[in-house]
């Protein structure tokens, strides 16, 4: 039986639009590819807590949680997968990448909004599914 990783993600909106992150090119799943930051919970860590984390280790900047927007369960090689976007809200400080915390590191970050999640959810990345699945928008064709 795999390993299972829970994981989530953020979904932080505003009038700018929604924030995206682009995976570094030698990212072992989704190189090179704009996405929505994410982490992994740690053992016993709540998921409220870990979008928290998110914010601190991935952008800088201080996250208000909000509420689930969806989930999805992945088969990757090595693991099972279950995925949950968050919306989030920015409290204090402006995101900028990288960060000097360890784990994935994202090489950039821009405003956009969901469509332009369609080439990452294609490549399978389940944070962007369950966005765009929330939102209502074919990410199949």
């Amino acid at each position: 039986m795999k390993p299972q990783k829970q994981s989530v993600s953020v979904v932080v909106e505003e009038p700018r639009g929604l924030l995206l992150v682009r995976r570094p090119d030698d990212d072992e799943s989704l190189p090179g590819l704009w996405g929505l930051p994410a982490v992994t919970l740690e053992p016993g860590e709540a998921e409220a807590d870990a979008v928290r984390r998110a914010g601190r280790s991935k952008l800088g900047v201080e996250l208000r949680p909000s509420a689930p927007v969806g989930e999805e369960n992945a088969e990757r090689p090595d693991y099972s997968l279950s995925m949950r976007d968050w919306a989030a809200d920015i409290v204090s400080g402006e995101p900028r990448v990288p960060q000097p915390a360890g784990g994935t590191q994202y090489t950039q970050l821009r405003w956009g909004e969901p469509a332009d999640l369609v080439p990452a959810a294609r490549a399978g990345s389940a944070c962007c599914r369950v966005l765009l699945r929330a939102r209502d928008l074919d990410w199949e064709r």
